[in-house]
């Protein structure tokens, strides 16, 4: 059985691979033109596309704080867990221990979800728009 697409840290709606294809496809199709876009680092990638003016600062900061909260979910899952996973847990005991080491407040279990399906829903959003838009 497969994870809840919502749920999958790297290869999830608005997750990880979402904004690194975007990235990508950015870089592939203005690389030549605006050199600062060929980074092998997702966000100074993204920085440079808003600096020369491929991706809108809004468009970026969606895609950037979910990339960012992805990659820090995943590692504190590592943390928590002592195994690596790719799948944002539902059980509380656990998220709380992510949320934790994410320095949320005690008991932001809920929030810490909440905000990760927030601003992968977001991202999602920008990604499919921007991903799909016609040359």
């Amino acid at each position: 059985m497969g994870a809840d697409p919502r749920r999958h840290l790297k290869l999830g709606r608005g997750s990880l691979s979402d904004v690194e294809w975007l990235v990508q496809v950015y870089q592939m199709k203005y690389g030549a033109e605006h050199e600062t876009i060929r980074s092998p680092r997702t966000l100074p990638a993204l920085e440079a596309a808003v600096e020369a003016k491929l991706l809108e600062a809004h468009d970026a900061r969606v895609l950037a704080e979910a990339w960012t909260l992805a990659s820090r979910a995943r590692s504190a899952l590592v943390l928590w867990a002592n195994k690596r996973s790719d799948v944002l847990p539902t059980d509380r005991r656990q998220l709380e221990g992510m949320a934790r080491i994410l320095e949320y407040p005690r008991g932001s279990a809920g929030q810490l979800e909440e905000d990760y399906l927030a601003f992968t829903r977001r991202a999602r959003t920008v990604f499919e728009r921007l991903f799909y838009a016609p040359n």
